[in-house]
């Protein structure tokens, strides 16, 4: 799968280029907006930003819920990128996927030997299906009470809007490769129909969390 390390590395390239060479210029507010945001006080900020900034808490959980609980044993784990991600979004996870190595037979054993309950919780489908209809409540709150014209406005005069929404778009871009890399090397649900569905930005990837079996953990 070097064509999918490849497709990573060069998104992570774009992302960084972007961020530091070509995104709009700082606002001062921004450490304000991120106390409001992070401690919910929503009430003067578009419902737009609201849902950009929540599914950027999403999509960390949904790629634990693919890395955690199966790298056992391995020189890198994945854990303290999926921790970063959560701060620094696709800055920190992309990397790790583009080094991300193949499981092989011995790894797998580990794993089903070495199952945990975090693993478990990690990629249990109950977590794909609440993060589905937190996704859900997202989208509907920034299709229904978002200002887009603002948002579009922000987009292009703010830096922390503008990396943000590339960071959200890196990581939706980002899924599909990672799952395509879990498949052929004989993980997840490689046989079933539904898995194509995966390939539908952040809902697809949600719905796959939420109906896959991983026999890679011990029920």
């Amino acid at each position: 799968m070097v064509l999918n390390r490849l497709a990573l590395a060069g998104l992570w390239l774009a992302l960084v280029i972007f961020a530091f060479g070509f995104a709009p210029p700082s606002d001062p507010q921004t450490l304000a907006l991120i106390k409001a945001l992070s401690l919910g006080q929503w009430q003067d900020i578009n419902p737009v930003i609201i849902a950009l900034f929540n599914l950027m808490g999403i999509w960390p959980m949904a790629y634990a819920a693919m890395l955690i609980g199966d790298r056992q044993g391995r020189k890198f784990p994945g854990w303290p990128f999926v921790a970063g991600s959560f701060f620094l979004g696709a800055f920190a996870l992309l990397p790790y996927l583009v080094i991300w190595p193949p499981p092989t037979q011995t790894d797998s054993q580990t794993s089903n030997s070495a199952s945990s309950k975090v693993a478990k919780f990690w990629r249990s489908p109950w977590l794909g299906r609440i993060l589905f209809l937190l996704a859900i409540a997202c989208a509907l709150g920034a299709v229904l009470l978002g200002d887009w014209g603002d948002y579009w406005q922000q987009l292009q005069t703010n830096q922390f809007i503008a990396v943000m929404s590339s960071d959200f778009l890196c990581l939706t871009l980002a899924f599909p490769l990672l799952l395509a890399q879990n498949l052929h090397h004989g993980q997840g649900m490689r046989s079933s129909p539904l898995t194509p569905m995966a390939m539908v930005p952040l809902f697809g990837a949600l719905a796959y969390l939420s109906i896959r079996r991983d026999h890679n953990v011990t029920e």
